[in-house]
């Protein structure tokens, strides 16, 4: 029996076919003009000012708490013995673990074929640098002794200069640098054809300069197009392990420690699962309201939102598992101490902040089995809103609660945040927003030939039956055309 077509986003498509990634059939023209349009406006709509000046405020009460501890020292924290890392080193992984959704979305998502990353993985690469310079400012600073800090740089280790050469500690500076400067070579390599987009098109003299100098003088020729696919591809297979590895390394810091609720070898897959989960929720804080205030339904459509509100339901259940299975180890290994912690966290005087994180991470998510929560956008960033409260709320869990209570009663200790503390985590949020909101003012927000790979004028089809082949096979064409260039 015939069955009535399915109405996917707003237009009626074969049931059997997936919805269009571009909606409204528009021309290479048009997506050029509609992206390019939030670049060159001569003035920024009035809502990006006031984002930006309370972005901006925020950055300049983290640079005022800095320097205040730089004066005054640790003691303007909360911090004590036993609970010496705190909010501090919270924030730090906490931003690391935001980073790390920018990889996803564009290594591993684009060696595995997925056209639809098209429309967000420029925000999601954006996310991932700010994410990491906001997260590499709090070990810079946890000590309180920035005159110190070039036991940081790697000075010959034969002359005794790095007194913990083999601390754990150390792996963090290999692993989030390497992932840091990767993550830069890709971001910046899928904007080279998008600059010399914005540099054919601009008026002024000083962008003219700003983008021929970063567009490396592209000119879309097959050539460019050839090595510029080449390169992408190999920092693309460059950048998939770091994805597993980073946020490992990460939790190796706690894992290898002998500290009861840290000590265990679920951490690394539990911190990678989490890091994609909160890193997702945060790519749609960002994407939600800018795709509402700009128009931009056609570019990222419910398709998009759907796709991610799936993965988030998937690391999110991970993140579920990996709680329970925390207390069933804790029970299993027979180790009253072990024990202890756990219960504790859930019953002592930490409960609230463990039940705040079990509510944000596990509960709240499971929304995002009705397809009616996974494709409206209000419901969605409310979602990813709490989303981020829940895993901010498990870094500090994991830290402070396991510190606060160790082997020995008698050095039991409570820690209470000052408004330094606050202020420090707010500023880092502020700096990471004004950061965004200066990149969307002289960046595009997408990849516009990306985009324009998987619209039917790309010579893709958007069925559930088309070939696995590198979607990008018709853009070098395409281009030499559009450009018409000799690449002599």
């Amino acid at each position: 029996m015939a069955t009535a077509p399915v109405l996917l986003d707003n237009s009626h498509e074969d049931p059997r076919r997936r919805a269009p990634l571009v909606l409204g059939e528009p021309d290479f023209g048009a997506i050029t003009e509609q992206v390019c349009a939030i670049v060159e406006k001569p003035k920024p709509p009035r809502a990006w000012y006031v984002a930006f000046g309370i972005s901006l405020t925020l950055t300049g009460v983290l640079f005022a708490m800095i320097g205040l501890l730089f004066l005054q020292g640790t003691g303007v924290w909360g911090l004590n013995m036993p609970v010496a890392w705190a909010f501090d080193i919270t924030n730090f992984v906490f931003w690391v673990g935001i980073g790390h959704a920018g990889t996803l979305i564009s290594a591993i998502l684009f060696l595995f074929r997925q056209r639809w990353r098209t429309a967000i993985n420029r925000f999601a690469e954006t996310m991932t640098i700010f994410a990491v310079m906001c997260a590499g400012i709090f070990p810079t600073i946890h000590t309180g002794r920035p005159w110190l800090d070039f036991y940081l740089l790697p000075i010959p280790n034969q002359m005794g200069m790095w007194p913990n050469f083999r601390s754990p500690l150390l792996w963090d500076v290999f692993a989030v640098s390497t992932y840091f400067t990767v993550s830069l070579l890709f971001w910046f390599v899928g904007m080279v054809p998008d600059l010399a987009t914005l540099r054919d098109r601009a008026e002024s003299r000083w962008k003219q300069i700003l983008y021929g100098i970063l567009a490396l003088g592209w000119r879309g020729s097959g050539r460019h197009w050839h090595r510029y696919e080449r390169v992408y591809l190999l920092l693309a297979a460059l950048a998939t392990p770091l994805v597993l590895s980073v946020h490992s390394v990460v939790s190796f810091d706690f894992a290898v420690a002998q500290l009861p609720g840290w000590h265990t070898t679920i951490f690394p897959p539990y911190f990678v699962a989490g890091a994609i989960f909160g890193g997702f929720a945060m790519v749609l804080t960002l994407l939600i309201p800018m795709r509402a205030y700009f128009k931009l339904e056609n570019i990222v459509t419910t398709r998009h939102l759907d796709n991610m509100a799936k993965i988030i339901l998937a690391t999110g259940t991970m993140v579920g598992y990996a709680y329970a299975m925390e207390f069933f180890m804790a029970w299993y290994s027979g180790n009253p101490t072990e024990t202890f912690v756990f219960v504790n966290r859930a019953l002592g005087p930490y409960a609230w902040a463990y039940w705040t994180m079990v509510f944000c991470n596990v509960v709240v998510p499971q929304v995002l089995w009705l397809r009616k929560a996974r494709t409206t956008p209000l419901a969605l960033f409310v979602v990813a809103m709490i989303v981020n409260v829940g895993m901010w709320f498990e870094r500090f869990v994991i830290i402070v609660t396991s510190l606060s209570r160790d082997f020995l009663p008698s050095s039991w200790g409570m820690f209470t945040p000052t408004w330094v503390d606050l202020l420090t985590l707010f500023g880092s949020i502020g700096l990471f927003l004004t950061l965004f909101l200066l990149f969307m003012r002289l960046f595009p927000l997408f990849a516009m030939a990306e985009v324009k790979s998987v619209m039917p004028q790309g010579g893709l089809d958007i069925g559930p039956h088309h070939g696995h082949g590198q979607y990008w096979g018709e853009i070098p064409r395409q281009h030499e055309t559009q450009f018409a260039e000799d690449d002599r």
